[in-house]
């Protein structure tokens, strides 16, 4: 698995990540079948994986997935000393709905409930805003962050759904090493707003959330030739296509596709070995603008 830099630090990354929020919403799979999906992603050489405290059916199920992840972790028969969870915090799920909350004694509190789930025993690798609260500036909402790095509670600090202006204040706060904003060939605002250029300038770490499109656009890629056409020409699903093309379009982009089977990552880890033309990232680009 080739490997990437996590932002300006000394930490190494897998070049494709896996996201464990399928594996804990209210269509979960089984346990058993969640951990084995984790552990194929390790013996596949994916040493990323991405969460959230948010992850989870409602607010009484809070932090299910990074527990889930834990789990896996301490199940897992090979090294699993390289591995670094990313999670967020700053996000409700109220009845299951998503609502934001930026409060500072909430974001404490889940950053220390994160921490435990856990296991308590080392800091978070990396913990994420996951979503700018207007009720609260982002100075306020990410002192919490900037005390848990202080107190050894947080390795490295990123944030998630940010704008360019709003990661130079984040920056301000405390030391930013990686955003994740939603992209994919259907939602390409990063390509627009700046964040994505950004990013690649300041040496910042990109992780595109929802890198497929979300569950219509991954039913609907086998039927757009452009993307047809290549996968069959190289072998691989329609899916590694399309994390191919993320990755053709920065060398700072690391996606993370989320998995709750197996097959799943095996089909996503594909797309690191492919290397797409600029002429191939054009005919996606054109077939689904």
């Amino acid at each position: 698995m080739e490997t990437k830099q996590l932002g300006n630090t000394d930490v190494t990354i897998s070049a494709i990540g896996l996201g464990g929020m399928p594996m804990s919403l209210s269509s979960r799979p089984p346990e058993a079948q969640a951990i084995e999906t984790i552990h194929r992603a390790l013996d596949l050489g994916v040493f990323l994986i991405d969460t959230a405290d948010s992850y989870c059916k409602d607010e009484s199920d809070k932090h299910h997935n990074e527990r889930l992840i834990h789990k896996a972790l301490q199940q897992y028969q090979g090294d699993a000393s390289n591995v670094v969870v990313a999670t967020k915090g700053g996000l409700m799920r109220p009845g299951g709905s998503w609502t934001r909350n930026g409060n500072p004694d909430h974001l404490r509190e889940t950053i220390q409930i994160s921490f435990d789930a856990f296991g308590g025993e080392k800091p978070i690798d990396l913990w994420q805003y996951h979503a700018p609260d207007p009720n609260y500036t982002i100075e306020e909402s990410l002192t919490p962050a900037k005390e848990a790095v202080a107190a050894g509670t947080i390795r490295f600090v990123g944030v998630s759904n940010f704008s360019v202006e709003q990661i130079k204040r984040a920056r301000d706060v405390v030391d930013i090493v990686s955003v994740q904003n939603q992209y994919n060939p259907w939602q390409r605002q990063p390509e627009t707003d700046g964040v994505l250029e950004y990013c690649e300038r300041e040496g910042l770490t990109f992780l595109p959330w929802s890198p497929l499109g979300g569950s219509r656009r991954v039913a609907s890629l086998p039927d757009i030739p452009a993307i047809a056409q290549l996968a069959k020409a190289k072998g691989v699903s329609v899916y590694a296509i399309v994390l191919a093309w993320l990755r053709a379009k920065s060398p700072c982009i690391v996606p993370i596709p989320g998995a709750s089977k197996a097959s799943s990552i095996e089909n996503s880890v594909k797309s690191a070995q492919i290397q797409l033309s600029s002429e191939e990232v054009g005919q996606i680009d054109n077939a689904t603008s």
